[in-house]
Formats: structure tokens, C-alpha cells, sequence
């Protein structure tokens, strides 16, 4: 009777502890739910990440930048009047007289340097217009134009400025493509964290299931006296103790949503993601040929966010050299402008011409500019061959941790294998009475064991997936990736 017990003891715990659950076929049978995969999360980081939105608001600040530079050279309505009470000395027998004008005119600057006006003058009061005047002879056409000839001409800080604008949108567009990636990055191994977390959850529940059917067995072996009372304590302690785990387990699994849940934004907050949809892990993908990882390398090494910036970044101190390099010149500067000085009414509303020549001597300033651009330039140079080998080294690293994770599934899986053969061979010996529960439970443990550890490898290999990718920077501006997962 006894051995009889232990031997329908024996086949049950296997079944009802690692066979899973069997189907219910009696009734009407409903289709799974969708998998939640990891390619619907980067589609809600996509859709509604508050970091990536932010990201975006640089094209707005890049369009801000563009306008205020343009803001340089864009014309401007000038109305002026003024007027002038005098005794003429060469006729004092007028008395005093008030004379002046009115200035209507537009203004601009041109991005090559030279400022230009044009418009029309009306005189007030007796004052004689020597040259283009029209109407009654109390109207001028007035024009004007100021021109660098050395420093100034073709570069000047307007310009300058005007180009570093032009590169903000292109800036705007690295830093939203480096923020992508780095999320799709951050998701992927979270997502991964949490599928590991719940089917951690689902070997830990199992074994409670196994511990607690045992458990009821030997306490109605125990009632009949087949079995010691010892073999009953030691059934409940296991129970208790797989419980324990179970309860950690699950706090992990809650940890691990609440930590994928910042990258499931809806309605502006964080939305828990769905745990009847938890994923099985996909099948183990090809590694890529030695050709496929050189062209990853030489996309990477120019397509890559960070080798991206550092190209705009030395464009940015390429105008800034320039124009120091300009600052260098003398200033030589030619005017030609009506005359806007109250005393020149007695002689008549005329243009005035000017020359203007400045040499600075010591050229402190424009030499300090030129060494700071200079030496901003050879950083550059520097942090580029930098940023390329670390390309190469990233996709390297992504390799070997791809190739890593693989041994280690094939290892961990070898070991649950057999850790299940000790398991059942234990179990075997317990049926026949020269085992104990003790060192049951004790291969059941290691058998529980074994198979987290299958899953953590699963789980490290998908990580290392997710780092290759991003080591190539597939997910900088395409959704198509060179190693691309299917997660259905």
C-alpha cells in the first residue's frame, strides 16, 4: 500500500508542477490575446513620449534661431524729422528762421555687408536741395549705402550668424535621432527585464503548485501512517518557503511593470503594460555574416547621432574660425549718405562721402579668436577619430555579447535538461522508498533553478540584440533594423 502511494505520488508532481495547466477542451475555447512586443513599444515611444516630444521641440527653437538671424536683414521703415531754429549770419536781417525735414526711407543690410537706404526727403522751410531734388524743388530723393571693402565684405557677424542658424535644424534633427535611440535603447532592455520577471513569476508559481500538492499528499499518507509526521513538517516548510519566493517573484514582476510603464505614455501619464499579453521569448536570430558587420560599421561611422553632431559642431567652428580670420584685416570702409546735420540747412540739404581706414595695431583680440577656433578645430578632429573607434568598438561589443548570451543559453538549457533527468530519478528513488522528501525537494529546487537561469540567458541575448542595434544606429531615423525581431 505504501509503495503504491509513493509511486501515484511520484507520477503526479511532475505533472501537475512542470506539465502546466492542462486545457480546458470541454467548453469553447477562446483565441490567446496579441503579444505584446517589443516593436509596439518603440511605437508608443514614437507616438507619445514626453522625452522624445521634447526632443522634437528643437525643430521649433531651430525655426526661432533662423528667424531671429534673419531678423539682421530684414528692412526697416524709417520716418525722421527734425528742425532747426538759427540766424542765418550771412543775412541777419531775416531774423530767426525754422528749417528742416522730413525722412521717409527704407533701410537694409545686405548678408554680403553692405547696408543700403533709399527713400524721399520733403524740406521745411526755406532750404535749398542742391541735388536730386523733384516736385517744387522742396523734395529729394535721398539713397545712401555703406560698403566694407577689407573686413566685413562677404563674412561679418550678421552672416555668420545667419549660417550657425542654418545648421540648427539639422542639429535639432541629430539630437532627436540620438534621444530615439537612446530610448528604443532603455525600452528594449526593460522590456526584456520584464518578460524575464513574469515567466520568472509563472516557475516560481509552479513550484508552489508542486510543493503545495505534495504537501496534501503526505499529510493523508501521514493520517493513514504510511509516512513519519517529520516528512509532513518538512512538505509545509517547503510550501512556505516556495511561497516566500513566489511573493519576491511577484514584487519583481510589479517592479519591472511599473519601470516599463515610463515608456507607455497615454493621456500625459505612464500606462501599466498589459500582463496577459506577456510574450513568449522569439526564436534564436542568425548572426550576421562578416560583410553585413562591416557595412554596419561604415553606417554607423557616419550615420551615427554622436559622429552626426560633431559634424555640425565643426561646420559651427568653421564660420566662427572664418569670421576671426576676417577680424584680422584692417577696416576700410566707404559712405555715401545725405546730410543729416541741423547746420547744414543754411547751405543746402546735400549728400556727404566718407572714407574711413582703421588698422588696429596689436591685434590682441582677433588673434586670441583665431587661436581659440583653431584650437577648437584640432578638439574636434580628436573627438571625431574618438567617436568612430568607439562606433567600432560598440558594434564589437554588441557582438560578443550576442555570441556570449548564445553559449549561455545552450549551457543553461543542457543543465535544466538534466537537472529535470536528476529531478525524475530522485523522484523515482523517493517512490520506492530509499529517498527522502528532503532531497526531493532539494533536486526540485535545482531543477528551478536551472530554468531561471535559461531564462535570464534568453533574456540577456534579447538585450544584446537590442545593443547591436542601437550600435549601428538602426534606430536613428529608419524602424527597419538590421537584426529586426519579429515579435509575433
Amino acid at each position: 500500500m505504501r509503495v503504491l502511494a509513493f509511486v501515484l505520488s511520484w507520477l503526479l508532481f511532475p505533472v501537475a508542477g512542470y506539465a502546466g495547466q492542462g486545457a480546458d477542451i470541454s467548453g469553447t475555447t477562446s483565441l490567446p490575446p496579441i503579444p505584446f512586443g517589443l516593436d509596439e513599444v518603440h511605437a508608443w515611444i514614437d507616438r507619445s513620449h514626453p522625452l522624445l516630444r521634447g526632443a522634437g521641440a528643437e525643430k521649433t527653437i531651430a525655426k526661432g534661431k533662423m528667424l531671429q538671424a534673419l531678423g539682421a536683414f530684414e528692412p526697416t521703415l524709417v520716418n525722421d524729422t527734425e528742425l532747426e531754429r538759427f540766424i542765418s549770419s550771412a543775412d541777419p536781417g531775416k531774423g530767426t528762421q525754422t528749417v528742416g525735414f522730413n525722412d521717409t526711407l527704407v533701410e537694409a543690410l545686405h548678408p554680403l555687408g553692405f547696408r543700403g537706404s533709399a527713400g524721399f526727403r520733403q524740406a521745411i522751410g526755406d532750404a535749398r536741395i542742391p541735388d536730386l531734388s523733384f516736385g517744387n524743388g522742396n523734395q529729394q530723393v535721398i539713397l545712401g549705402g555703406f560698403l566694407p571693402l577689407l573686413r566685413g565684405l562677404m563674412i561679418n557677424p550678421e552672416r555668420a550668424e545667419q549660417q550657425r542658424s542654418e545648421l540648427a535644424s539639422p542639429r535639432a534633427d541629430i539630437r532627436i535621432a540620438k534621444t530615439r535611440q537612446d530610448l528604443f535603447l532603455a525600452a528594449a532592455h526593460q522590456y526584456w527585464d520584464w518578460v524575464a520577471a513574469a515567466k520568472l513569476l509563472d516557475v516560481q508559481k509552479r513550484a508552489v503548485v508542486v510543493a503545495e500538492d505534495r504537501y496534501t499528499l503526505v499529510q493523508e499518507l501521514a493520517n493513514a501512517g504510511s509516512v513519519a509526521a517529520i516528512d509532513v513538517t518538512e512538505a509545509g516548510q517547503e510550501v512556505h518557503r516556495r511561497r516566500d519566493i513566489a511573493i519576491a517573484a511577484r514584487r519583481g514582476l510589479e517592479q519591472e511593470a511599473f519601470k516599463l510603464s515610463m515608456f507607455l505614455w497615454a493621456d500625459g501619464s505612464p500606462s501599466a503594460p498589459p500582463i496577459d499579453r506577456v510574450p513568449d521569448f522569439p526564436v534564436e536570430r542568425q548572426m550576421p555574416t562578416e560583410d553585413d558587420v562591416l557595412t554596419h560599421k561604415r553606417t554607423a561611422r557616419s550615420e551615427r547621432p554622436e559622429v552626426k553632431e560633431l559634424e555640425v559642431e565643426a561646420k559651427i567652428n568653421n564660420i566662427d574660425l572664418a569670421l576671426a580670420k576676417n577680424n584680422l584685416l584692417p577696416s576700410l570702409n566707404l559712405e555715401a549718405a545725405p546730410a543729416r546735420s541741423p547746420e547744414k540747412f543754411v547751405l543746402g540739404l546735400g549728400y556727404r562721402f566718407g572714407v574711413e581706414l582703421r588698422v588696429p595695431l596689436l591685434q590682441r583680440r582677433s588673434r586670441g579668436e583665431v587661436l581659440q577656433a583653431q584650437g577648437q578645430a584640432e578638439r574636434l578632429v580628436m573627438a571625431q577619430q574618438y567617436r568612430e573607434n568607439q562606433i567600432v568598438v560598440d558594434v564589437d561589443n554588441a557582438l560578443s555579447a550576442i555570441e556570449r548570451a548564445r553559449e549561455r543559453m545552450e549551457e543553461a538549457s543542457q543543465a535544466f535538461r538534466l537537472a529535470k533527468l536528476v529531478e525524475e530519478g530522485e523522484g523515482y528513488r523517493y517512490s520506492v522508498g530509499s529517498s527522502s522528501v528532503l532531497f526531493v525537494n532539494l533536486r526540485e529546487r535545482n531543477t528551478v533553478d536551472s530554468e531561471i537561469q535559461v531564462v535570464r540567458a534568453k533574456a540577456e541575448y534579447h538585450k544584446a540584440l537590442a545593443l547591436y542595434q542601437w550600435a549601428v544606429g538602426a534606430w536613428a531615423k529608419t524602424p527597419i533594423d538590421p537584426l529586426r525581431v519579429n515579435e509575433r
